[in-house]
């Protein structure tokens, strides 16, 4: 008689604090039922005789004792207590992994002693060898038999979207971090990415995602999404082969003829649509990275570029790949600039109609007082005034200040790094809440000069050198 298998049924899984996919638990749980087990039986916020079995599960984890059967149950076993824990005692199993099977310095102590007395050529080279795996944790052999759970890549991922938000309070999980980047970094290689365009007829729930997902320019309805998809609007993504309905990252590009300088007006639904193949501009407007558990792993540079090419390809009319981007650091580091005593680079006559409009003494005073006001934009006089020195500030702080050799406005820095010119700074073409809050509601330009790309690129590495054109640098002066 066929014995049958243990009716088990699947452990409850509290979803809000589940940072794993469902479809991801759903293989996890049906890999340990098919082992035969009972549901692994640990409080979700782990207390401390769970730790200790932890702690014994992952070494016998690392050390790979027993046969292959043997050895992927237990890693399943890790990948059940994980999914049942809660965020604290995540928090937990994540400290474990990065505190008790780090580097062994002892080991490297004795590893560099080695090298250091080796007699010959050949014994200078096994000391060599030693030391660069006694340089490597024992977590990182547990990590990479992590991905050999069903989707285990993505579970990883995942789990590392659980301890980002943990570095800022545990940082000894930045270097547990590092090690989970790194193994991603290659099962998430650029080139093993799909370039696909969403439309709408796409899967609902592709679409629903990128609903979700979309934080530059926020999709109010499905008729703002089917504008987004339609004509004279495109959305192009990066898709991993394992997670065909899931973007990795994607951008939204509107055709039309010349550079615009109002976002409001390039994603109003009633404007009338332009003909691709009569335009001769592509307008890179947002770009937004979806997984989380990918941050640090740069894939925009490689979207814009491969954009460009299918675009030029399809639309061989279009001479112009621009941007009209937020300036999402400018607000910030203006307050705290002027907050700290910073020159507010205004004229004679602007300092005093900011001093007669804010009732203060000085101009920086002024213009603190001013933006106090959420809604100081919709005063036509404050508008009005406000428009050279903010014009000018905001070219300053594009152009001069930078951390180290980088531009210092995050956005800025990632498309100089790809080689654009900063174009054309536009005065309110973002009057959201959040284009005023972030950045005055001015946006610009970056210019993706195709001839120009690779040079731009190296000299800014390089020196740190920004690429402005007159236009922009006018607002300086």
């Amino acid at each position: 008689m066929k014995k049958k298998k243990p009716n088990i049924s699947q452990p409850e899984i509290d979803l809000s604090i589940a940072g794993i996919s469902r479809k991801t638990i759903d293989k996890i749980v049906t890999a340990w039922k098919e082992s035969g087990n009972p549901p692994p039986k640990i409080h979700p916020d782990m207390l401390p005789e769970d730790e200790k079995n932890l702690m014994n599960l992952m070494t016998e984890c690392i050390m790979e004792e027993g046969g292959d059967i043997s050895r992927q149950a237990k890693v399943v076993h890790l990948g059940m207590i994980y999914i049942n824990l809660s965020q604290k005692g995540k928090g937990k199993f994540l400290r474990i992994l990065a505190r008790n099977f780090d580097v062994d310095t002892d080991l490297l102590d004795e590893r560099i002693r080695k090298l250091r007395t080796a007699g010959n050529e050949t014994e200078r080279i096994e000391a060599e060898l030693s030391l660069l795996d006694a340089l490597i944790p024992p977590r990182v052999k547990l990590l990479r038999q992590l991905i050999k759970l069903p989707n285990g890549f993505i579970f990883l991922k995942d789990m590392r979207s659980d301890l980002i938000p943990m570095i800022k309070s545990i940082p000894r999980l930045k270097k547990l971090d590092t090690d989970i980047e790194n193994l991603l970094s290659a099962y998430f290689d650029v080139n093993l990415l799909d370039l696909q365009e969403i439309s709408w007829n796409s899967p609902a729930s592709l679409l629903e995602k990128l609903m979700e997902y979309e934080k530059v320019h926020k999709i109010l309805s499905w008729e703002d999404l089917k504008h987004r998809l339609f004509t004279d609007h495109r959305v192009f993504a990066f898709f991993h082969f394992r997670m065909p309905n899931d973007p990795l990252i994607f951008v939204e590009v509107a055709l039309g003829n010349g550079m615009p300088g109002n976002i409001q007006k390039l994603l109003d639904v009633k404007a009338p649509a332009n003909d691709p193949a009569e335009s001769d501009t592509a307008i890179f407007y947002s770009i937004s990275n979806t997984q989380k558990g990918l941050t640090g792993i740069s894939y925009g540079n490689f979207l814009i570029k491969r954009v460009v090419q299918h675009l030029s390809e399809e639309l061989p009319n279009l001479k112009t790949f621009a941007t009209l981007s937020p300036i999402p650091g400018f607000y910030q580091w203006l307050y705290a600039y002027l907050q700290e005593g910073g020159d507010p680079l205004v004229t004679a006559n602007e300092s005093t109609k900011i001093c007669n409009l804010s009732g203060k003494r000085n101009s920086r005073e002024g213009l603190l007082e001013i933006l106090k006001d959420e809604y100081w934009y919709r005063n036509t006089e404050k508008e009005k005034i406000l428009k050279k020195p903010l014009m000018r500030l905001c070219a300053h702080y594009l152009i001069n200040i930078k951390r180290g050799k980088k531009a210092f406005d995050p956005v800025a820095h990632f498309h100089l790094s790809n080689g654009a010119k900063i174009q054309n700074i536009h005065w309110m073409a973002d009057i959201s809440k959040k284009g005023i809050s972030k950045s005055c509601g001015i946006m610009l330009n970056y210019h993706y000069r195709l001839n120009k790309i690779e040079l731009n690129h190296e000299s800014y590495l390089a020196t740190g050198n920004v690429y402005a054109s007159k236009d922009a640098r006018s607002w300086l002066k």
